[in-house]
């Protein structure tokens, strides 16, 4: 038997021919002739093993005597309805291998094993068919690799109907033991280092604007101290700087330098040499860095549309699922063509429409002048905004999945995922499944707030669309309680929730701002926060903080403001303390939309206080997602000069490149797609990442991580070209408190700039309770835990400060406030500030 020696560590060799050069390095078996299979026999469970279930099949896993059991209770419609399966199977091409299992069933069967592409076409490197008994037998077989290196194969046991063989069968068992698949021969394979380009210096691939802060991040410094800018057309340098600000970065596993050359303020292409380093990518510095970024991020919806002719020379397509859709449960059929396709798959859900509407409208709100209506859409050129042109699509469509008792129903799509298709050729039955109360109220808040935006484009319109948002808020005050369901054999996703006491806020403040009607906020008792589809409070408050003519005295108000600045005090913190500049201290699914939701709450508290610590922070979630992170990559595609190529995205992966502009899911730590646990598994929290289109994880597109994207380049260019950042220095402002009896106005002074919002409130939780007392006195007793800086995750916030200076003395923090917090509590006195 011929072996190389392994190397401790090599490069991952791509699983397709047109990736080969863009995976992260992984580890592999030490040796030659190691089982691959990690949980062999079953002697502590099914670890690591899984099922797949499909088109009617049932099935369960578990151990059973030292055994996988896997009960078959219906074989379902097609042979794979019913699958067993091991995931991440590293096969090299050349390679000569052993595979070797024990296997039996209950009932008389013929099934399928293979090992086989995790997606793609799904072709079988692998293949046997087997009659099945009661009786135990052993396979075992050698096989080379002919096709190229897949290091994410899977061993897969098709276990649904054979209607060859014996079709429809009665509940049995299929027992499997002693599973071993071993590289035997690897003097034929060709272990080629192929690891991603990892740059030292990490700048925004898309440019900086003129007058903004920028900055570098650094790594694999030894003792370098300095670097240039460099104009890329003349080659000269035109600034020096330090590198400064060393720090550990765990989440990333490097050391990094920070560098600024914020005053380089020359229009012109750079790039940034460091002596021993690579040269940075180059970038831009302009007045318009990010206008053709702008028009794209919302472009891509267009190229999304669903249920008309997209007109475009690569991903144009004929009108795609215009077929009538089944509601579930029921014989009854209902239109429901048109919308936009959520993400890398065909579904169609009302839930994360609504947060990409509400990304659309109030970006559009920010910043109205960076919006034209050129963007080479059908509507393009009718007078009226193309982003709301795009909107108003989804909108429509939005209106037809209302039920006629005002409720929305949840989403449309198919039973299952189409395979790797364009939308056209995914014909099987659109299925449209029960009302929820989450996007009933979803869908409330998203025709309240459109009602406003096209008043002036199209008052029936407008009309419309309030009419349909009243009947929704009518449904939700008769059904008070939760309510969702997804049904068990649609396995499309179910954009599923815990509570809806968010969306019912932000539906109740957007009736408000709607129609000043004070009913809709009558039972609003606290301001809610997120901006994910799943968690959308904030855009309550960003419902009333925005509002034209809003009573900033109010309690609704107050609560929305102190939430937000919160937020924002918070992520201010952990920006400082990052590298790279993310708000974000874990990594989930969609990482990047966080980020930019992150980035959106900075960029509204900046808008709201003038404080340029918000300024800086919003653009360093937009560096973040342009570039400068720790996996070098520019998220969005087709921007920088290293973007997504492979996006899970089907139109792209048919096409065989990326669509533009399309901002990609990011990094995710828990490795939750094979693709990812193939290449992922060795890598750091902030560095797991891969741009392969079967990672799904975290590298698949949707609507909804575009439109935050656009809403933070609108307050972003909004704040930049008016000078709103920074700028604001008053330390005295007015704040009018109001009683039964009387109206008193005190000037409260703030160090800081911050205005008081709820004298008391420390800790800006919407209420004054004797923990903002508390709060107060730990911060003066130990400010390095407690303080404004402090490193406990509820320390005071700057907001929480100025909210604390209620003895009237204008003399910042000390004990008496505390005090004087508690002679409020104990009614001794009427208000606050006394």
């Amino acid at each position: 038997m011929k072996k190389q020696v392994f190397k401790k560590c090599v490069a991952a060799i791509s699983a397709c021919a047109i990736m080969a050069s863009a995976m992260p390095m992984i580890s592999i078996p030490a040796s030659a002739g190691s089982n691959l299979i990690t949980n062999s026999t079953f002697d502590k469970g099914v670890s690591d093993w899984g099922t797949y279930k499909e088109s009617g099949g049932v099935c369960s896993l578990k151990a059973e005597d030292g055994k996988l059991a896997l009960t078959v209770t219906k074989v379902g419609k097609v042979n794979y309805a019913v699958q067993v399966f091991y995931d991440i199977v590293p096969l090299y091409k050349n390679g000569v291998y052993r595979l070797k299992y024990d296997i039996s069933s209950t009932e008389d069967r013929y099934i399928e094993a293979m090992i086989q592409q995790n997606g793609g076409t799904y072709q079988a490197y692998t293949w046997k068919g087997l009659n099945l008994t009661s009786e135990p037998q052993t396979i075992d077989y050698e096989f080379t690799m002919k096709q190229d290196t897949d290091i994410m194969a899977k061993l897969v046991f098709n276990c649904g109907i054979q209607e060859k063989y014996e079709g429809e069968l009665p509940e049995h068992k299929i027992y499997i033991d002693n599973v071993s698949l071993e590289l035997v021969d690897d003097s034929n394979v060709d272990y080629a280092s192929s690891r991603p380009y990892a740059p030292s210096i990490n700048i925004n691939q898309v440019g900086y604007r003129t007058d903004a802060e920028k900055i570098a991040v650094f790594r694999d410094v030894t003792d370098q101290t300095e670097f240039k800018v460099v104009n890329a057309d003349t080659k000269e340098a035109v600034y020096t700087g330090k590198l400064e600000n060393k720090k550990e970065n765990s989440t990333a596993d490097e050391i990094n330098w920070i560098g600024d050359f914020s005053s380089v303020k020359t229009a012109g292409k750079y790039y940034i040499s460091c002596e021993g380093l690579d040269d940075s990518y180059t970038f831009e510095i302009g007045g318009k860095v990010y206008s053709d970024l702008i028009e794209d991020s919302v472009r891509m919806l267009y190229l999304q549309r669903c249920g008309v002719e997209i007109e475009d020379e690569e991903f144009g397509h004929a009108a795609c699922h215009t077929k009538e859709a089944t509601i579930y449960g029921t014989s009854d059929k209902i239109d429901v063509c048109g919308g936009w396709h959520d993400a890398g798959d065909y579904g169609r859900y009302v839930v994360p429409a609504a947060k990409t509407i509400a990304d659309l409208l109030y970006a559009y709100q920010a910043a109205p002048d960076l919006y034209g209506d050129n963007t080479n859409i059908p509507e393009s050129g009718n007078g009226v905004p193309d982003i709301l042109d795009e909107a108003r699509f989804e909108l429509e469509w939005m209106m037809k999945m209302q039920a006629s008792d005002g409720g929305a129903y949840h989403k449309v799509s198919c039973e299952t995922f189409p395979g790797y298709v364009m939308p056209t050729k995914e014909t099987a039955p659109l299925i449209v499944t029960p009302v929820s109360s989450t996007a009933t109220a979803d869908f409330c808040a998203s025709m309240a707030l459109a009602a406003e935006f096209y008043e002036k484009y199209d008052k029936d319109f407008a009309k419309k669309c309030m009419d349909a948002a009243e009947k929704s808020w009518a449904w939700l005050e008769a059904n008070p309680d939760f309510l969702f369901t997804n049904p068990k054999d649609i396995v499309t996703g179910d954009y599923g929730d815990k509570t809806d006491k968010d969306e019912r806020y932000w539906a109740a403040v957007q009736m408000y701002r709607a129609t000043g009607d004070q009913k809709y906020i009558s039972g609003v008792s606290k301001a809610y926060t997120g901006l994910d589809w799943s968690t959308v409070g904030d855009y309550g408050n960003i419902a009333i903080l925005t509002m034209k003519d809003a009573d900033k005295n109010s309690d609704l108000y107050k609560k929305a403001y102190s939430a937000v600045i919160s937020q924002a005090d918070s992520m201010v913190k952990t920006i400082n303390d990052s590298s790279y500049g993310s708000a974000l201290t874990k990594y989930n699914w969609g990482s990047n939309m966080t980020i930019a939701n992150a980035g959106i709450i900075l960029g509204l508290a900046n808008e709201l206080t003038g404080q340029e610590s918000y300024f800086n922070a919003a653009n360093s979630e937009l560096g973040y997602l342009l570039g400068i992170n720790p996996v070098g990559t520019c998220f969005v595609s087709g921007y920088g000069t290293v973007s997504p190529e492979h996006p899970h995205h089907r139109p792209s992966m048919v096409v065989g490149h990326a669509m533009k502009g399309m901002l990609a899911g990011g990094v995710n730590q828990n490795l939750e797609d094979s693709a990812a646990k193939a290449y992922c598994r060795d890598l750091p929290a902030a560095k797991c990442y891969i741009d392969n289109s079967e990672s799904y994880s975290t590298n698949e597109i949707t609507i909804y991580w575009n439109s935050p994207l656009t809403y933070l380049l609108s307050l972003t260019e909004k704040a930049a070209s008016s000078g709103e950042q920074g700028g604001t220095t008053t330390t005295t402002t007015t704040v009018t408190t109001t009683t039964t009896s009387t109206t008193t106005t005190t000037v409260v002074s703030s160090e800081s700039g911050y205005k008081m919002q709820l004298p008391g409130d420390s800790n800006c939780d919407g209420i004054v309770d004797l923990a903002d007392a508390i709060l107060i006195m730990q911060s003066l007793a130990n400010p390095n835990k407690y303080g404004v800086t402090g490193n406990y995750e509820r320390h005071i916030t700057e907001q929480g400060r100025a909210n604390s200076d209620v003895t009237g003395n204008n003399d910042g923090l000390t004990n008496e406030d505390a005090a004087a917090i508690q002679r409020y509590l104990l009614k001794l006195v009427d208000k606050l500030p006394e």
